[in-house]
């Protein structure tokens, strides 16, 4: 038998999102996938910190456009804790497309296109531990008791 292991991930909710008022909707889904948000703010992202933070893609055509994206609006940045949280969330988030992720997946009932896909998501626990940093100091997260 194999035990799950509890983890954090970072989890962002996009500008196109935001400007939709779904953060509702996506932090419902998120828990209903037994992901807790154990920390949260809304803030609009700098381009240095666009810049920064997406620096993995700067060599990437898209770069540019996804830095301007990212600063257009106010964001929600969050911590998510469960069991397998990164692979949790990345399945409820679905495929970076939103025409090809699964049904009742996050980007399927709200991303608009490939960039404007409302959310974003660690893809392993390093970059989980490096993103939850970049926005979150220890005394800003507050761990489950029930988990």
């Amino acid at each position: 038998m194999t035990l799950n292991k509890l983890e954090r991930t970072l989890s962002i909710i996009k500008p196109d999102a935001t400007r939709r008022n779904l953060v509702g909707s996506v932090v419902r889904m998120l828990e209903e996938a037994d992901l807790s948000v154990i920390a949260q703010k809304r803030l609009h992202l700098s381009e240095g910190q666009a810049r920064d933070f997406y620096a993995v893609h700067a060599e990437r055509p898209f770069y540019a456009s996804l830095v301007d994206f990212m600063t257009s609006g106010a964001v929600v940045v969050q911590v998510l804790e469960g069991e397998d949280a990164i692979a949790r969330n990345r399945e409820v988030m679905g495929a970076t497309n939103p025409s090809e992720a699964k049904a009742d997946t996050i980007r399927a009932r709200h991303g608009i296109s490939l960039e404007q896909n409302s959310v974003h998501g660690s893809d392993s626990a390093s970059t989980a531990a490096s993103e939850i940093a970049f926005f979150f100091s220890e005394v800003e997260i507050f761990p489950n008791p029930i988990q």
